[in-house]
């Protein structure tokens, strides 16, 4: 729900129409006037005043609240740049699945405690999300760090944030920088969980934690990252100007892709069944394995079979 403001205001004169007689304007006339005529460019921007605060609200970031128009030849380069990440998604997807499987087999992962207290946080986020209850303040936990995470990854970017708010009814970040990092960001890093987690770190390296510190960790990690995913479900259908800033169609790849990244760094992290190596190797040949494929049946479609 980030937003870059730019307004620039013109001073000039004023020409009237027909034989009306000309008379020379105070500074005062000519300020009040530039004044009004970009307040009323800019209220004609965001199509009502009352209107930015529910779209906001509904859409999550916007930048100057104004679809600019897309030259063609970026849109289909956005399109060309979605259509190569899809084979990244689906060697990704195959990967972790298969890796996922394998390690609740094969090693008894849905034995091991962090399993249990991981899926009792996301049961119970996902009871409240469908039951309504505390919607309200789920609500403007979840607008809280959507803008918190523009924010952090604006930083990231050595941006400036020159204003921002959150509420329940929205809110929106005003920045001097822009680009598609900063503009998803908020779909893909569950801001809660991973706070979590280095409080956890920290706390580690001051005091010896008990063991129950762990399964309290993992339940918390369980519980935010449900309430990222479904909150982020909830959203992005409505009228997201974040995703219209790189084009839907791409911004919706990256968003899958990226959270499939980050759930398969936090399992293989804290679950041993999951190991990174393992994981990047069993990668690598899943994606020799599609590239074979892929060869395969080019030959066959163009000698016929």
């Amino acid at each position: 729900m980030a937003r870059t403001r730019k307004k620039q205001i013109k001073l000039g004169s004023t020409t009237l129409g027909g034989n009306r007689r000309r008379r020379r304007q105070t500074l005062s006339e000519v300020l009040r006037r530039a004044s009004a005529r970009a307040h009323e460019r800019t209220n004609r921007r965001l199509g009502q005043r009352d209107l930015k605060h529910v779209r906001a609200a509904i859409a999550g970031t916007t930048f100057g609240y104004e679809d600019a128009p897309t030259a063609a030849l970026t849109r289909v380069t956005r399109w060309l740049l979605g259509l190569l990440l899809l084979p990244l998604c689906w060697i990704t997807s195959w990967t972790f699945f298969a890796q996922f499987s394998n390690a609740t087999i094969d090693h008894g992962f849905w034995k091991m405690p962090a399993f249990w207290y991981f899926a009792t946080g996301a049961l119970l986020m996902t009871g409240w999300f469908f039951s309504g209850l505390l919607r309200p303040f789920f609500l403007y936990l979840y607008v809280l760090g959507h803008e918190l995470t523009h924010i952090l990854t604006i930083w990231a970017f050595r941006g400036r944030v020159s204003d921002w708010d959150a509420t329940s009814e929205g809110g929106y970040v005003t920045t001097d920088k822009s680009n598609i990092v900063i503009a998803l960001s908020p779909y893909f890093l569950p801001l809660w969980a991973t706070v979590g987690v280095i409080v956890h770190a920290l706390l580690g390296l001051a005091f010896d934690l008990p063991p129950v510190s762990d399964k309290i960790l993992f339940g918390w990690v369980g519980f935010f990252w449900a309430f990222h995913l479904l909150w982020t479900l909830w959203m992005i259908p409505r009228d997201q100007p974040d995703l219209k800033e790189n084009g839907r169609f791409l911004s919706l790849i990256i968003i899958y892709l990226a959270n499939q990244l980050v759930l398969t760094v936090l399992l293989c992290a804290v679950a041993k069944p999951f190991g990174f190596e393992e994981f990047g190797n069993q990668w690598v040949a899943n994606a020799a394995r599609s590239w074979e494929g892929f060869l395969r049946l080019a030959r066959e479609i163009r000698f016929g079979g």
